[in-house]
């Protein structure tokens, strides 16, 4: 009998992490999935327990280190959350700003690298990172929302991934929707070619569960090792659209690097 894979995911009561997370533990002869968060009464409210949760901030190395103890992979889901100031008055548009400590320069960049050099030292052996397609793009709305550069900082942390040494999965998906997953074709792309001339009739959107299942499927399949890519779905119901079941075949056609 095989023994699971021990992996980590961070991140995990966000709105895709908490799907990744739940997946991953749906597949107990073949992975042993904990979680690291930062509230306890978020995960009790999410997950009617906390057995197999650490907790604290991605910016502290020795929480990690404890987190990552016997783990052979990591998955990566934190991101740094705008807050809208206050309700805009009518007609104008609602400002955001970042809560301090939580950036996207300390959460998506320094949070990011941190964890990865804890992975590294851990002895992990795949690191999977879900991101954000736009960041090719300085003047992405994104990136002026608050002023953050959140997509700029990601893809930074993104290429540290790269050249750290360990084997990594990097997805960016498109605008993420709160919709049933295995339903629809996935597309995969490269540098925000999906972005800058989408399929016709298709938006860059795709559903959390979707990316969820393409992070379990990354810690499964070889041809995802070692790999960066966009990720965008065909609408439900797409005339001639297959939904997507052979993994295998989605990641041949993703590449190396940034």
């Amino acid at each position: 009998m095989t023994t699971p894979l021990s992996v980590l995911v961070t991140g995990a009561t966000g709105r895709t992490g908490a799907i990744a997370l739940q997946k991953l533990r749906q597949r107990p002869e073949q992975f042993l999935a904990k979680g690291f968060a930062r509230s306890e009464a978020k995960v009790q409210e999410l997950f009617g327990t906390t057995d197999g949760f650490y907790f604290g901030d991605v910016g502290d190395r020795d929480r990690l280190t404890a987190a990552l103890a016997g783990c052979q992979a990591l998955v990566i889901l934190t991101s740094a959350v705008p807050q809208m100031k206050a309700p805009p008055e009518p007609g104008q548009r609602p400002e955001f700003t970042y809560p301090a400590g939580g950036t996207p320069e300390q959460v998506d960049y320094h949070g990011q690298i941190n964890q990865i050099e804890a992975a590294k030292a851990a002895g992990v052996s795949h690191v999977v990172l879900v991101g954000s397609m736009g960041g090719t793009n300085e003047q992405h709305p994104l990136n002026r929302m608050a002023n953050g550069n959140i997509l700029i900082w990601k893809r930074r942390a993104e290429a540290y991934l790269i050249d750290s040494g360990l084997d990594y999965t990097i997805i960016r998906a498109g605008g993420l929707q709160d919709q049933p997953g295995g339903k629809r074709e996935l597309l995969v792309g490269k540098d925000d070619a999906l972005l800058a001339n989408p399929p016709e009739g298709i938006a860059t959107a795709i559903p959390r569960a979707d990316v969820a299942e393409v992070v379990v499927q990354a810690l499964l399949q070889p041809a995802a090792r070692n790999k960066a890519f966009d990720a965008i779905a065909k609408p439900e119901g797409t005339p001639g659209a297959l939904v997507t079941t052979d993994f295998a075949a989605l990641f041949a056609q993703t590449t190396p690097g940034l």
